[in-house]
């Protein structure tokens, strides 16, 4: 499990281009038989991807100084690539494209597999600590109700889908969801805000091989940006900015923990403030 240290909102106004992705970027998921997690010190959020030909087992290792993965922690998981399965302590559960999973803290086995190891499942991943239990829940897509934002002349019209939050399936600390962007829309989170409460992992996907995405963060005073490509994330301290615009539409998944699971606490930033 490569470790992320936290870095202080002086230091990166500092930082190189090289520096900045080093420090933020998350790179190389969905590796074929394999489980990569990134942890972060910021609110001690893991990010991670299995992309399995053959079941695979989320294994502890030695950085979580327990004696498995869920013992102090909790999870999510979307699945972003063919049918597959999470098993949790003997449990199947089918999860269909976009399709998540809630698996609270205690669950002891957990295992990822793909239903045809030709289209494999992509299963993205969060985890934050957590001191209360709450019941693994299956959450599929096409039961939420979006929230429908932004306008085609904002070049920004989305959905936000809402999976692990207060008034759904509950968590201790972490909230996760996914918007989607309309077809001809770029801008996401804009105007952007930042909510000093909570840090956020933002994964990109659904977007072409050849596109990109400009994701600024950053002091709303001292914004800087970095260049993604598809299927990569990237960690957001709670001093930063989360905002980005891409060469084509795309969707994303966010996930938070902190002090709060309030998703409208945030500190907006207006548009003649950022520099």
């Amino acid at each position: 499990m490569e470790v992320r240290h936290s870095v202080h909102p002086e230091d990166v106004k500092r930082l190189t281009t090289e520096e900045l992705r080093e420090r933020f970027l998350i790179q190389g998921l969905f590796k074929p038989d394999e489980i990569k997690m990134v942890y972060s010190h910021v609110d001690r959020m893991i990010t991670g991807s299995a992309c399995p030909i053959k079941p695979l087992a989320l294994e502890v290792g030695k950085g979580l100084g327990v004696e498995y993965f869920l013992e102090r922690r909790e999870l999510g998981v979307i699945n972003v690539g063919g049918a597959g399965v999470v098993k949790v302590d003997g449990v199947e559960y089918a999860l269909n494209t976009t399709d998540g999973l809630y698996v609270g803290k205690g669950s002891k086995e957990i295992t990822f597999s793909s239903n045809d190891a030709g289209k494999p499942a992509k299963f993205y991943f969060n985890s934050a600590p957590a001191h209360t239990t709450y019941p693994t829940a299956k959450i599929e897509r096409q039961s939420i109700t979006p929230a429908h934002l932004g306008s085609i002349q904002s070049s920004n019209e989305r959905n936000i889908y809402k999976y692990i939050h207060p008034q759904g399936v509950k968590s201790c600390q972490l909230v996760m969801g996914m918007t989607a962007l309309e077809p001809g829309n770029m801008w996401n989170s804009m105007p952007c805000h930042t909510h000093d409460r909570r840090m956020e992992v933002y994964f990109y996907f659904n977007l072409p091989e050849d596109a990109a995405v400009f994701h600024l963060m950053g002091e709303p005073s001292q914004t800087r940006h970095i260049v993604m490509s598809n299927e990569e994330a990237v960690i957001s301290p709670s001093w930063s900015i989360h905002s980005g615009v891409a060469t084509s539409c795309y969707t994303f998944i966010w996930g938070m923990a902190g002090e709060n699971q309030t998703f409208d606490d945030m500190d907006h930033v207006a548009m003649k403030n950022l520099k």
